[in-house]
């Protein structure tokens, strides 16, 4: 096996509770080691990095340095990870979580690993349980993610040792879903656990079917949504990827964080196999059509919009409108439904639906077409290539520099213009001159005879 070379850590309290709160109560006491006098000094001044200090003179398995410290050596001890591997701790939104993340910090930055960082999770605290429940653990599986994609699921290793205890489970899934190995030490054992990934597979396709609901769901907003927008789209599938929250009579929905894992996990494997499940490039495309009803005159921007979806989508063939209400605000995504695949465009005060053609013959590929129609909302060029995408910025550039000289042009015949005008005057004014010194010396002549 060879050692990971990125571990991802949980981190919990025992370094402060009970461990060295009891040595600062004997320290209180008269009854502390001399041994431990710089420790607890250095903890009850608050110096991070004096009890860092004080701890890397303790051996790594003594269990006054804590699970997270204690873990980490049996796990290099066993050559699970590498000596020096870079660690990423991430800690709950608390001042005990941050404070003994920076004491990790100050502690193993001083023994060479790189890198060394601390990642606060938001909402990940103990003072509202629903809180913890409902954004806490999404957020951990957030974070956890992010860093497997930035190093590779093959390159890291998860240490859920730390922390609550929710996120041992929520790790050891996630972990499953991504491929990567979780370790665990309890206090009691002598041995680092591993839960290495099993040969099991996620439903592909569901994620791809549900893209449009998981990333609305899963977005930075904390908007509720409530589930009625989603019925004409839901499959009884989606139930153990969400939680509903009854609010004043009406139901809305939250993303659970099983619904989390999978939505991260399928995320950039989408990005990586798109080119080979979406439908095939159309042969030929058409312009929009519009229902023939008074709204459409009213927001050309509809039509504008289809427009892009047609031309820009590869396998786009046409969109055609079929549901207008001027007084409902929804979120522009695209959805399989009865009807197939259906576009929804909103500007938050009205909302339109659209029937989508394209090129998918099957459910599979319906459903890719709409998990790349959603990526494509966030980001426009997501069907270019990295050439189209030089060659566009080339374009924008040679287009913003050619506006930039046009203005400048401008500008220089305005100031030519300008400077003629001056000089217009600037001879009147001589002319004007020279007649008053010829009226003026005329006058003194005759002043003088």
């Amino acid at each position: 096996m060879t050692p990971k070379t990125i571990l991802i850590c949980t981190v919990g309290t025992s370094l402060v509770q009970p461990n060295l709160e009891r040595l600062k109560s004997q320290f209180e006491g008269g009854s502390l080691a001399p041994q431990h006098r710089q420790l607890v000094e250095a903890y009850i001044s608050g110096d991070t990095r004096g009890v860092a200090q004080a701890l890397r003179r303790l051996p790594p398995t003594d269990r006054l340095c804590g699970a997270e410290i204690n873990s980490i050596a049996g796990m290099i001890e066993r050559g699970y990870v590498d000596p020096k591997c870079g660690l990423y701790f991430l800690h709950s939104e608390t001042e005990r979580g941050r404070q003994i993340s920076q004491i990790l910090k100050e502690y193993y930055r001083a023994v060479d690993h790189q890198p060394v960082e601390l990642i606060e999770v938001a909402d990940l605290q103990d003072d509202d349980p629903k809180r913890f429940r409902g954004k806490g653990l999404r957020n951990l599986v957030r974070e956890i993610a992010t860093v497997v994609r930035r190093h590779s699921p093959l390159a890291c290793a998860i240490n859920a040792t730390g922390g609550y205890k929710a996120q041992i489970a929520i790790a050891v899934v996630l972990g499953q879903a991504l491929g990567v190995t979780v370790y665990y030490k309890h206090e009691l054992f002598s041995e680092v656990i591993a839960f290495p990934p099993l040969p099991v597979a996620l439903d592909f396709q569901l994620w791809m079917k549900a893209s449009g609901l998981l990333s609305e769901l899963a977005s930075d907003t904390h908007e509720l949504l409530p589930a009625s927008r989603y019925q004409d789209e839901w499959d009884e599938r989606y139930e153990s990827l969400v939680e509903r929250v009854k609010i004043d009579d009406t139901e809305y929905l939250e993303l659970s964080p099983a619904g989390q894992i999978f939505y991260e996990t399928f995320k950039e494997r989408f990005h990586s196999v798109k080119d080979l499940v979406v439908p095939p490039l159309a042969p030929t495309k058409r312009p929009p059509r519009l229902e023939r009803a008074g709204w459409p005159g009213q927001h050309p921007e509809i039509e504008a919009f289809m427009r892009r979806v047609t031309e820009e989508v590869p396998f786009v063939v046409q969109c055609e409108t079929f549901y207008f209400n001027p007084d409902l605000s929804e979120r522009t995504r695209f959805l399989v439904s009865a009807k197939g695949i259906v576009g929804v465009y909103s500007d938050g005060r009205y909302c339109v639906k659209f029937l989508v053609e394209t090129t998918a013959q099957t459910d599979g590929q319906r459903a890719a077409a709409v998990a790349a129609l959603n990526e494509w909302l966030k980001d426009p060029n997501y069907f270019r290539s990295r050439e189209e995408i030089k060659a566009t910025e080339a374009i924008k550039e040679r287009d913003e520099a050619l506006a930039a000289w046009e203005r400048t042009q401008a500008q220089l015949r305005e100031l030519q213009q300008q400077n003629e005008e001056l000089r217009r005057e600037r001879a009147k004014l001589q002319e004007t001159i020279e007649r008053l010194s010829a009226e003026l010396a005329q006058a003194r002549g005759q002043h003088q005879g």
